[in-house]
């Protein structure tokens, strides 16, 4: 299997299985948004309002929020994202900056590490670490959140990708 090939999730399975399954299905679809396109054109931000928005900048972000939600929230591990107080948007600007190629690899093996987490916990298990002022989220939570925030992205990925070089589709 690629990374891009998207396998469907099942119509009816565990919920184990159907959080995991509809992930990968959309962690997959940032790879097909992102293939074939010229390498000069990752880092480009055509939305006058939203200046960060470009597609490096997405699949920085999403790699950071991969490991923020499964290896600072659920085990409690240091957070080393880019990101500082003085500078929220760190992954977006330096996703614009970066080679999509090498972006995309970060974010695969950030995946492959955010699976490994998810084979050794149940799904009430809770985090280790909470945000500011909320409880402790249980891997359910991660994961139906980690299906939202992907498919989200997806979404932009699929203006900018069209924004970029007319490509469109699923």
């Amino acid at each position: 299997m690629t990374r891009t090939t998207r396998i469907d999730p099942p119509m009816s399975a565990d919920e184990r299985t159907m959080l995991t399954s509809w992930l990968d299905w959309h962690r997959a679809t940032v790879r097909v948004k992102c293939a074939g396109l010229a390498v000069d054109r990752s880092g480009d931000a055509p939305l006058a309002t939203s200046p960060l928005m470009s597609i490096g900048g997405v699949v920085s972000h999403l790699r950071w929020v991969e490991h923020y939600w499964f290896e600072v929230i659920l085990l409690g591990l240091p957070d080393q994202g880019p990101y500082t107080p003085d500078d929220r948007d760190a992954e977006w600007r330096l996703g614009a900056r970066r080679p999509l190629g090498g972006l995309l690899d970060e974010y695969d093996a950030q995946c492959d590490r955010s699976r490994e987490i998810t084979a050794r916990l149940e799904p009430t298990s809770g985090a280790r670490r909470s945000r500011p002022g909320e409880g402790p989220a249980s891997l359910r939570w991660v994961l139906t959140h980690m299906v939202e925030e992907t498919a989200r992205h997806n979404g932009h990925l699929d203006i900018l990708r069209e924004l970029a070089d007319g490509t469109t589709g699923e």
